[in-house]
């Protein structure tokens, strides 16, 4: 028997086309697990530490990637109404990137 998922990932039209490729090459290939971590629980993921954002981006979170001594980050809010649940990924980026990023997507 599967796993379920809990939650819908949807990523932001620019993840895809901006951040993804500006990644190191395994941590593209990583995505999909960071996916799949996301819907199964975004606030009490054990398998990747994330944290509450605060300031402009408040009730937001951020998955805490290290990849060779770099710090990524996977930003991105939960919605759990209206139905399906979900996950909005808004950015994916080295540490400051991912934030700034994240702000200037937030609205849109």
């Amino acid at each position: 028997m599967g796993t379920k998922i809990r939650y819908v990932v949807q990523l932001h039209q620019e993840v895809t086309q901006q951040d993804v490729l500006d990644l190191p090459l395994s941590l593209r290939r990583d995505l999909s697990r960071y996916q799949q971590v996301l819907s199964l629980d975004p606030v009490k993921s054990r398998a990747v530490p994330n944290h509450k954002l605060k300031g402009e981006l408040s009730g937001y979170r951020a998955l805490e990637i290290d990849w060779n001594g770099v710090a990524y980050r996977l930003v991105y809010r939960i919605y759990d109404s209206p139905a399906p649940r979900r996950v909005v990924v808004l950015s994916f980026a080295e540490h400051d990137p991912a934030y700034e990023r994240a702000i200037a997507r937030k609205d849109s």
